[in-house]
């Protein structure tokens, strides 16, 4: 199975989405046929204990308010937030509609319920 880029703007119109969903995206995505961002929201060493691989960002909900400007780059293009167990994006994620942003959905349960692949000790994917 596969997701096109209209699958996932489908997608985009609710708040959460299912780790088999996500792991047929990042594969779609690998194979050229979709494009998206996976964020994670969670702190360094949370990133660096485990991490789904194929995450483009890491921004820490920590400093996430200093770094606000970073959702006005991505604007448009879908991104797709994680975090532990899908309570801090899901705040992020409702905090940022609130702001306009429509492109953005969340990972439910969060990388705890995640079972596509995953990494451990990956390096960070961004400066901080």
């Amino acid at each position: 199975m596969e997701y096109t880029q209209n699958d996932l703007e489908e997608m985009l119109k609710h708040e959460q989405m299912s780790s088999g969903e996500l792991e047929i995206l990042l594969q779609s995505r690998e194979e050229g046929k979709i494009d998206f961002v996976l964020m994670d929201v969670r702190e360094v060493f949370e990133y660096t204990d485990r991490s789904i691989k194929g995450a483009d960002i890491l921004l820490p909900t920590s400093v996430m308010n200093n770094k606000i400007d970073m959702f006005e780059e991505l604007k448009d293009k879908p991104v797709i937030l994680y975090c532990r167990t899908g309570s801090r994006t899901g705040q992020v994620m409702y905090a940022l509609r609130r702001m306009g942003y429509t492109n953005i959905v969340h990972l439910n349960p969060g990388i705890m319920g995640y079972f596509g692949e995953t990494q451990r000790n990956a390096p960070l994917p961004n400066e901080q």
